[in-house]
Protein backbone atom coordinates (compact mmCIF):
# COMPACT_ATOMS: atom_id res chain seq x y z
CA UNK A 1 0.00 0.00 0.00
CA UNK A 2 0.89 3.01 -0.05
CA UNK A 3 -0.29 6.76 1.03
CA UNK A 4 -2.18 9.12 -1.09
CA UNK A 5 -0.37 12.70 -1.24
CA UNK A 6 -1.83 15.72 -2.71
CA UNK A 7 0.18 18.48 -5.04
CA UNK A 8 1.71 21.35 -3.07
CA UNK A 9 -1.87 23.54 -3.70
CA UNK A 10 -3.98 20.64 -2.73
CA UNK A 11 -5.00 19.05 -5.65
CA UNK A 12 -4.54 15.58 -7.28
CA UNK A 13 -2.28 14.55 -9.85
CA UNK A 14 -4.89 14.45 -13.19
CA UNK A 15 -4.08 10.51 -14.09
CA UNK A 16 -4.23 9.48 -10.28
CA UNK A 17 -7.81 11.42 -10.28
CA UNK A 18 -8.14 9.91 -13.47
CA UNK A 19 -7.84 5.86 -11.89
CA UNK A 20 -9.16 7.02 -8.72
CA UNK A 21 -12.40 8.24 -10.42
CA UNK A 22 -12.73 4.85 -12.76
CA UNK A 23 -12.27 2.79 -9.34
CA UNK A 24 -15.17 5.13 -7.75
CA UNK A 25 -17.52 4.82 -10.55
CA UNK A 26 -16.96 0.83 -10.67
CA UNK A 27 -18.30 0.67 -7.42
CA UNK A 28 -21.64 2.50 -8.14
CA UNK A 29 -23.88 -0.15 -6.39
CA UNK A 30 -21.77 0.60 -3.14
CA UNK A 31 -22.25 4.66 -3.53
CA UNK A 32 -26.07 3.65 -4.17
CA UNK A 33 -26.51 2.31 -1.55
CA UNK A 34 -24.54 5.26 1.08
CA UNK A 35 -26.01 7.82 -0.92
CA UNK A 36 -22.43 9.92 -0.65
CA UNK A 37 -22.88 10.96 -4.42
CA UNK A 38 -26.01 12.69 -5.96
CA UNK A 39 -26.21 9.73 -9.19
CA UNK A 40 -23.34 7.23 -8.36
CA UNK A 41 -23.71 6.38 -11.72
CA UNK A 42 -22.49 8.97 -13.39
CA UNK A 43 -19.41 10.33 -11.27
CA UNK A 44 -17.88 13.00 -12.30
CA UNK A 45 -14.05 13.96 -11.19
CA UNK A 46 -14.53 16.65 -9.23
CA UNK A 47 -17.21 14.73 -6.45
CA UNK A 48 -14.62 12.43 -6.23
CA UNK A 49 -12.04 14.91 -6.13
CA UNK A 50 -13.87 16.93 -3.55
CA UNK A 51 -14.54 13.70 -1.22
CA UNK A 52 -11.00 12.63 -1.25
CA UNK A 53 -9.54 16.08 -0.66
CA UNK A 54 -11.92 16.23 2.82
CA UNK A 55 -9.92 13.21 3.92
CA UNK A 56 -6.80 14.47 3.29
CA UNK A 57 -7.10 17.54 4.94
CA UNK A 58 -8.79 15.67 7.84
CA UNK A 59 -5.41 15.48 10.37
CA UNK A 60 -6.54 11.86 11.62
CA UNK A 61 -7.25 10.54 8.10
CA UNK A 62 -4.80 8.70 6.24
CA UNK A 63 -5.49 7.20 2.23
CA UNK A 64 -3.96 4.36 0.96
CA UNK A 65 -4.09 2.96 -2.21
CA UNK A 66 -3.44 -0.34 -3.64
CA UNK A 67 -1.35 -1.42 -6.85
CA UNK A 68 -0.91 -4.55 -8.92
CA UNK A 69 1.44 -4.91 -11.66
CA UNK A 70 0.03 -3.93 -15.03
CA UNK A 71 -0.59 -5.97 -17.74
CA UNK A 72 -1.03 -4.29 -21.02
CA UNK A 73 -1.77 -7.92 -22.86
CA UNK A 74 -5.06 -8.16 -20.81
CA UNK A 75 -8.39 -6.74 -21.27
CA UNK A 76 -10.74 -6.68 -18.72
CA UNK A 77 -9.78 -7.44 -14.52
CA UNK A 78 -8.49 -3.72 -13.82
CA UNK A 79 -6.95 -3.70 -17.25
CA UNK A 80 -6.00 -0.09 -18.64
CA UNK A 81 -7.74 0.82 -21.99
CA UNK A 82 -4.56 1.71 -24.92
CA UNK A 83 -5.39 5.63 -24.21
CA UNK A 84 -5.33 5.55 -20.73
CA UNK A 85 -2.64 7.04 -18.38
CA UNK A 86 0.59 4.61 -18.62
CA UNK A 87 1.75 3.40 -14.82
CA UNK A 88 3.51 0.39 -14.17
CA UNK A 89 1.38 -0.59 -11.71
CA UNK A 90 -2.73 -0.18 -11.47
CA UNK A 91 -5.15 1.11 -9.03
CA UNK A 92 -6.67 -1.59 -8.27
CA UNK A 93 -8.21 -0.68 -4.53
CA UNK A 94 -8.39 2.24 -1.49
CA UNK A 95 -8.68 2.20 2.34
CA UNK A 96 -9.40 5.39 4.40
CA UNK A 97 -8.59 5.11 7.99
CA UNK A 98 -9.34 7.91 10.41
CA UNK A 99 -6.87 7.21 13.32
CA UNK A 100 -8.95 9.57 16.03
CA UNK A 101 -12.88 8.81 16.44
CA UNK A 102 -14.52 11.87 16.61
CA UNK A 103 -15.90 10.82 19.89
CA UNK A 104 -12.74 11.11 22.72
CA UNK A 105 -14.01 8.22 24.70
CA UNK A 106 -13.60 6.07 21.62
CA UNK A 107 -9.43 4.75 21.51
CA UNK A 108 -9.75 3.20 18.21
CA UNK A 109 -8.73 3.68 15.13
CA UNK A 110 -11.39 3.33 12.21
CA UNK A 111 -11.75 2.26 8.87
CA UNK A 112 -13.58 4.33 7.01
CA UNK A 113 -13.70 3.22 3.18
CA UNK A 114 -12.63 -0.39 1.86
CA UNK A 115 -13.33 -0.43 -2.18
CA UNK A 116 -12.04 -2.57 -4.51
CA UNK A 117 -11.89 -2.20 -8.11
CA UNK A 118 -15.45 -3.22 -9.17
CA UNK A 119 -14.17 -5.79 -11.96
CA UNK A 120 -11.94 -7.28 -9.27
CA UNK A 121 -14.78 -8.24 -6.61
CA UNK A 122 -14.73 -11.59 -5.70
CA UNK A 123 -10.98 -12.50 -6.32
CA UNK A 124 -9.97 -12.41 -2.81
CA UNK A 125 -8.62 -8.79 -3.11
CA UNK A 126 -11.30 -7.23 -0.46
CA UNK A 127 -9.90 -9.44 2.08
CA UNK A 128 -5.88 -8.97 1.58
CA UNK A 129 -6.23 -4.99 1.41
CA UNK A 130 -8.06 -5.46 4.62
CA UNK A 131 -5.51 -7.09 6.36
CA UNK A 132 -3.01 -5.46 4.81
CA UNK A 133 -4.69 -2.21 6.66
CA UNK A 134 -5.01 -4.16 9.90
CA UNK A 135 -0.96 -4.94 9.42
CA UNK A 136 -0.30 -1.25 8.76
CA UNK A 137 -2.53 -0.23 12.12
CA UNK A 138 -0.97 -3.69 14.29
CA UNK A 139 2.78 -1.87 13.43
CA UNK A 140 1.39 1.98 14.34
CA UNK A 141 0.97 0.22 17.64
CA UNK A 142 -2.99 -0.31 17.56
CA UNK A 143 -4.62 -3.09 19.11
CA UNK A 144 -8.15 -2.80 17.81
CA UNK A 145 -9.31 -1.23 14.84
CA UNK A 146 -13.44 -0.34 14.21
CA UNK A 147 -16.03 0.23 11.46
CA UNK A 148 -19.43 1.02 11.07
CA UNK A 149 -21.61 -0.64 8.24
CA UNK A 150 -24.68 0.47 7.05
CA UNK A 151 -28.13 -1.10 7.67
CA UNK A 152 -28.74 -0.97 3.59
CA UNK A 153 -25.47 -3.13 2.59
CA UNK A 154 -25.69 -6.41 4.18
CA UNK A 155 -23.32 -7.81 2.07
CA UNK A 156 -20.87 -5.81 3.99
CA UNK A 157 -22.15 -6.77 7.06
CA UNK A 158 -21.10 -10.46 6.10
CA UNK A 159 -17.95 -9.56 4.10
CA UNK A 160 -16.58 -7.77 7.37
CA UNK A 161 -17.85 -10.72 9.80
CA UNK A 162 -16.05 -13.31 7.97
CA UNK A 163 -12.28 -11.64 8.66
CA UNK A 164 -13.24 -11.79 11.95
CA UNK A 165 -14.86 -8.38 13.09
CA UNK A 166 -17.90 -8.65 15.56
CA UNK A 167 -21.16 -6.23 15.91
CA UNK A 168 -20.89 -4.42 19.79
CA UNK A 169 -23.30 -1.63 18.61
CA UNK A 170 -26.11 -0.03 16.69
CA UNK A 171 -26.52 3.31 15.83
CA UNK A 172 -26.30 6.20 13.31
CA UNK A 173 -23.40 7.06 11.93
CA UNK A 174 -21.85 10.79 12.25
CA UNK A 175 -21.91 12.13 9.24
CA UNK A 176 -25.02 11.38 7.02
CA UNK A 177 -27.28 9.95 10.27
CA UNK A 178 -27.81 6.45 8.66
CA UNK A 179 -28.42 3.78 10.66
CA UNK A 180 -25.08 1.22 10.49
CA UNK A 181 -23.90 -1.17 13.02
CA UNK A 182 -20.72 -0.76 14.77
CA UNK A 183 -18.14 -3.60 14.53
CA UNK A 184 -15.03 -4.21 16.79
CA UNK A 185 -11.79 -6.26 15.63
CA UNK A 186 -8.47 -7.39 18.20
CA UNK A 187 -5.52 -6.49 16.07
CA UNK A 188 -3.25 -9.00 17.93
CA UNK A 189 -0.95 -11.74 16.46
CA UNK A 190 -3.14 -14.19 17.11
CA UNK A 191 -6.02 -12.46 14.85
CA UNK A 192 -2.83 -11.76 12.36
CA UNK A 193 -2.06 -15.57 12.23
CA UNK A 194 -5.76 -16.51 11.82
CA UNK A 195 -6.20 -13.77 8.74
CA UNK A 196 -3.63 -14.79 6.95
CA UNK A 197 -5.07 -18.39 7.11
CA UNK A 198 -8.44 -17.60 5.98
CA UNK A 199 -7.11 -15.68 3.27
CA UNK A 200 -5.22 -18.16 2.24
CA UNK A 201 -8.53 -20.68 1.74
CA UNK A 202 -10.15 -17.87 0.37
CA UNK A 203 -7.79 -17.41 -2.69
CA UNK A 204 -7.56 -21.32 -2.78
CA UNK A 205 -11.46 -20.81 -3.48
CA UNK A 206 -11.49 -18.11 -5.44
CA UNK A 207 -9.14 -19.94 -7.74
CA UNK A 208 -10.99 -22.73 -8.20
Amino acid sequence: MSTLLAENDGRLPDPLLDELTDLYASNAEFFARTGDFPDPYALHRDEVASSLNAELTHPAAEVLLAREPSDPSAHGAGAQAPDAPQHPERLTGLAITLTEHPDPIDPYPWIGLLLVHGTLHRSGRGSRLATAVEDWLRASGHDGVRLAVLDSNPDALLFWSVLGYRAIDHRTDHAMGRPCTVLHKDLTTADRDADNANNANNANNANS
